[in-house]
């Protein structure tokens, strides 16, 4: 029998499980909004396919009791273990009147729900950092036990936004930590017109933090680095900065054509190391996974994507005289 590393975490084959499941739901949700796009019902996607196991092995790390999250608008690995449903990822997909993030205003992967401590992101990209470092000096200044963690592509790591919020950080040793999920490609430019650096994380030390990059298909090591980032943090010894090597395995959103600035064979390259694949394959090596407890979490899955997608889709739209709302007074 394989390695077991779960155990060597804490982690319980139930603990494990759970992760398992909540990577196969985003990819399940996901792949869902491209057909209900393609079919004309949803206006936008915008995929987390490839990212899951860095989105809900650090997500796990955290304390989903007190900690804050500031996602990207991939992360929905991230906001399903904080707390959110399929059912309202669904509806905000349909832009629909309940739906929690924005009543239906804004577009989808602008994730936002007070009660889980899911702060809403903006458009712009890059922009959550400063506010997830706000949030963490709000908390030491409260004394308050609580982590702010954000997440953010590596195109945004060129962004004005990410240095001043990391610097900010690293000067008055704040409990937040940076993770940059690198999926290679910002929208078509890679890597390498990117960064002058070999690494992401190679940018920790001008702002006094430790860097660390990990394999951002393995859940167990990206819980490992964030658990201890968390605990850092938690200790007063300041920021971390985490990159979670990982690989977009559809275009950059359903506006875009990845045919034209990357080669088909790379991305089926990279879907041999998906980490839903990858993953399940660990857990049945190590005998936590059956092919009926697989079965019976795909089932379950697919029901839960079913009934949120029937839900959303009967559920109805705000009214337009609505879209005034929350704009000035009311």
């Amino acid at each position: 029998m394989a390695e077991n590393r779960h155990h060597a975490l804490g982690l319980s084959d139930e603990t494990v499980l759970q992760m398992y499941e909540t990577m196969l739901l985003a990819r399940k949700i996901d792949e869902r909004m491209w057909l209900l796009n393609r079919s004309g019902k949803i206006p936008f996607v915008i995929s987390c396919q490839g990212q899951e196991a860095a989105q809900v092995g650090a997500a796990f790390a955290l304390d989903r009791t007190k900690d804050y999250v500031l996602p990207y608008y991939r992360d929905m690995g991230v906001v399903l273990t904080f707390g959110m449903t399929a059912r309202e990822l669904m509806l905000s997909a349909f832009a629909k009147a309940e739906d929690p993030n924005s009543g239906g205003r804004q577009m989808p992967g602008h994730f936002g729900k007070k009660k889980n401590r899911i702060v809403t992101g903006s458009s712009p990209v890059t922009t959550q950092v400063p506010h997830a470092v706000g949030i963490a000096l709000a908390g030491k200044m409260e004394k308050k036990d609580f982590v702010a963690f954000v997440t953010f592509g590596e195109g945004s790591s060129n962004q004005g936004d990410f240095h001043e919020g990391a610097n900010f950080a690293g000067v008055h040793k704040l409990p937040v930590i940076f993770m940059c999920e690198n999926n290679k490609y910002a929208i078509s430019v890679p890597i390498q017109k990117q960064l002058a650096c070999e690494k992401v994380s190679d940018r920790a030390i001008g702002y006094g933090m430790p860097g660390y990059t990990v394999d951002g298909n393995d859940p167990l090591e990206v819980y490992r680095v964030v658990k201890e980032a968390a605990d850092r943090a938690r200790r007063g010894e300041g920021p971390t900065l985490i990159e979670a090597v990982c690989y977009r395995l559809t275009p950059h959103s359903s506006d875009d054509d990845d045919r034209t600035y990357r080669n088909p064979e790379e991305v089926e390259e990279a879907k041999k190391k998906d980490p839903i694949h990858t993953f399940g394959l660990y857990l049945k090596e190590v005998g936590v996974l059956t092919e009926e407890k697989e079965k019976e979490i795909l089932d379950r899955v697919m029901k839960e994507v079913n009934e949120a997608t029937d839900y959303a889709e009967k559920a109805p739209y705000a009214e337009p005289e609505h879209a005034l709302r929350y704009v000035y007074a009311e």
